[in-house]
């Protein structure tokens, strides 16, 4: 919040784009407003803006006594449902010798536009009104914007020393960026991984793509960067499991162990063709169990913390990711359309040779079934998850 100079430099100034003076106390829809409007922040000033109560149109205090219920009315106004989505603002009351003054400090929305009783309010200079067509577009505009994907944002608390940078530097980097250009790069460590989006300058700290990646403990910052393997008796989850697996650690390392594993429920099997001839059979196809799991592994919601499960019944396998499908991907246009929840990490498997960018992985397991005799993997598509059963060859 403001300073006491602070303020007073705020009111000898006058009203401006992020500044409304009012002396009144019950104007409540010109509150909500000037809140509506400073939360849209279309002058894009990335500051926030100021209702003061109890200064009149010269700047100066009114002579206001600023009460308990004036202060718990303007803070209602955050709770109120006239207000969408909710602004982040505080309410404090300041003692001048002239009077009172209660200030509203309203941080910029990362959800524009806000709307205050179904118009969206933005400042003009000195003025509020409401957003024309191409003014509200602007604003959608800028929440896609704000709204960096989940693996490109900074992971709090997370710094240089909690990544493993060999994983990076000797694993990763030159598989990322030409050698030549590698040689001529005079850049540290963290500029070097700002430019392949694991770093946020700004921020001074990893981005949660270097945390899944690189990082020595990733689950200490995205609790669900694990895989769930259960092999379950039967069909159903009613008897023990026979086995269970958690793989987990950084991506890099867990992408190789899955791999490795994945052979297990797909071993070939002896299918006598005649007394003297013999071929093999599978149950799963390797590439189509391989392909499910990346798939998962790559678009899945790591905000969520629930593992990708992998689990293996008797009759078929099933592998569930948490987040539904996203963006412009839909049951209709699935899997045809393709969209990146995690670019980041969607480009460094890709880098690592793991998937292709090319939306193909859910159609080349398909195939895979279908020429060894599997019928097609089905999916079932849910807000919070999306599930991938691979039934068994018969």
């Amino acid at each position: 919040m403001l300073t006491i100079d602070q303020l007073q430099h705020l009111m000898a100034l006058g009203e401006s784009d992020h500044v409304e003076l009012t002396a009144s106390t019950r104007n409540t829809d010109k509150f909500g407003e000037a809140i509506c409007a400073f939360a849209n922040d279309f002058p894009n000033h990335r500051q926030p803006g100021y209702l003061l109560v109890g200064v009149d149109d010269n700047g100066k205090a009114s002579g206001l006594t600023v009460t308990d219920e004036l202060l718990r009315g303007l803070a209602e106004l955050r709770s109120n449902v006239n207000l969408e989505p909710l602004p982040a603002m505080t309410v404090k009351k300041y003692a001048l010798p002239e009077g009172d003054v209660a200030v509203v400090e309203v941080v910029p929305s990362g959800l524009p536009p806000v709307r205050y009783k179904g118009r969206v309010w933005i400042r003009v200079g000195p003025s509020q009104r409401g957003a024309n067509q191409q003014e509200e577009r602007i604003l959608i505009e800028k929440r896609t914007a704000l709204q960096r994907p989940f693996d490109v944002r900074p992971c709090p608390g997370c710094t240089i020393d909690d990544l493993v940078l060999d994983l990076f530097l000797i694993s990763y980097l030159p598989a990322a960026v030409a050698r030549d250009v590698l040689n001529e790069n005079n850049r540290n460590v963290a500029e070097q991984m700002a430019s392949l989006r694991f770093y946020d300058l700004a921020a001074d700290c990893p981005s949660n793509a270097a945390a899944l990646l690189f990082a020595k403990d990733p689950l200490r910052w995205i609790p669900g960067a694990y895989i769930q393997f259960v092999r379950w008796a039967g069909t159903t989850m009613e008897k023990n499991p026979i086995n269970e697996k958690r793989f987990s650690g950084d991506l890099l390392t867990l992408l190789r162990e899955i791999e490795a594993f994945v052979s297990l429920p797909t071993q070939s099997q002896p299918v006598a063709d005649s007394a003297f001839r013999e071929r093999t059979e599978k149950d799963y196809p390797t590439v189509a169990v391989r392909e499910l799991l990346l798939n998962a592994i790559m678009h899945r919601s790591y905000e969520s913390n629930a593992p990708v499960r992998f689990y293996w019944y008797d009759d078929r396998i099933e592998i569930q990711n948490p987040g539904g499908l996203y963006g412009m991907a839909s049951p209709e246009n699935f899997p045809t359309q393709t969209d990146y929840r995690n670019p980041v990490v969607a480009e460094a498997m890709a880098t690592l040779g793991y998937v292709n960018k090319f939306g193909r992985g859910v159609i080349r397991s398909q195939a895979e079934l279908r020429r060894n005799g599997n019928p097609d993997a089905e999916f079932t598509f849910d807000p919070f998850h999306v599930l991938a059963t691979i039934w068994r060859r018969l």
